[in-house]
């Protein structure tokens, strides 16, 4: 991988989530300004969540959309004294790192799309007509994939297993990019919100900092939730991933060197 020596970069993503797209960044040269604006946190209230995954059997299909998912669900698994997912369930995960999250527990993917959106797993369920399918998501998760699936003639059981709370700033990090930052990054709506809220708060304008620093997304959900608040997303991978946002990253200035050395 290409080098982005210097690079100051700012990383919102949960600090239990970042250590290896900090690590990434690093060996590709930049500088991580570590600001997490939010934590994952279980929700307040399990008891739909535990009634639905007691009735486990019923259901056609279970849809992990993220690794916190996968982290939550098995959680409540292990207090209700479930070891073993129903053998006629099937999983669909929305992308490689929840397939590898789920592997970890024991169990294979029976479906992945090649585009790591929620809407994308629709396809790989199959015929809609009549199927039972159980969404454990994020509180604040977007209602397209439960619409779909419903619109389709399935039943959707869309249960929260986790949601994103925001922390307390991180005194340094805003320091830091009172100093000047080069690029932000965001990984999901809710570290969006969150950044703007969390900058506000400090007394800084989020859309007017030092160092003028580009806005990279992680994907297209969390782009058009960047520039709902006013960003440009300068920077979005193919892949959707933090090894595809590091990569995006660092085509991102080396085509922005090339350009300035042949202008020159």
């Amino acid at each position: 991988m290409a080098s982005i020596k210097g690079k100051r970069v700012v990383v919102t993503r949960p600090e239990s989530q970042s250590q290896r797209f900090v690590d990434l960044l690093i060996g590709s040269g930049a500088v991580p300004i570590l600001l997490p604006v939010i934590a994952i946190s279980e929700t307040e209230d399990t008891q739909a969540l535990d009634t639905v995954l007691q009735r486990l059997d019923q259901y056609d299909w279970l849809v992990l959309t993220s690794v916190n998912g996968v982290a939550a669900l098995w959680e409540r698994f292990d207090v209700l004294g479930i070891h073993r997912l129903p053998q006629k369930l099937k999983v669909a995960c929305i992308g490689p790192k929840t397939a590898a999250a789920l592997g970890e527990k024991g169990h294979q993917a029976d479906y992945m799309p090649t585009e790591y959106l929620a809407e994308a797993i629709l396809p790989g369920l199959g015929e809609l007509q009549g199927l039972h399918v159980l969404l454990a998501r994020a509180e604040i998760a977007r209602p397209a994939l439960p619409e779909a699936i419903q619109a389709g003639g399935g039943i959707a059981d869309d249960i929260s297993v986790y949601r994103t709370v925001p922390v307390t700033p991180n005194q340094q990090a805003l320091d830091a990019l009172r100093e000047g930052a080069d690029c932000l990054t965001f990984t999901s709506p809710s570290t969006v919100e969150h950044f703007v809220l969390t900058l506000q708060s400090a007394g800084l304008d989020p859309l007017q900092l030092p160092g003028d620093p580009v806005t990279a997304c992680i994907g297209p959900v969390t782009a058009k939730a960047a520039e709902q608040h006013g960003f440009q997303a300068a920077i979005m991978p193919q892949e959707y991933t933090v090894e595809g946002l590091t990569r995006a990253i660092v085509n991102y200035y080396w085509k922005d060197n090339n350009e300035s050395q042949h202008s020159a």
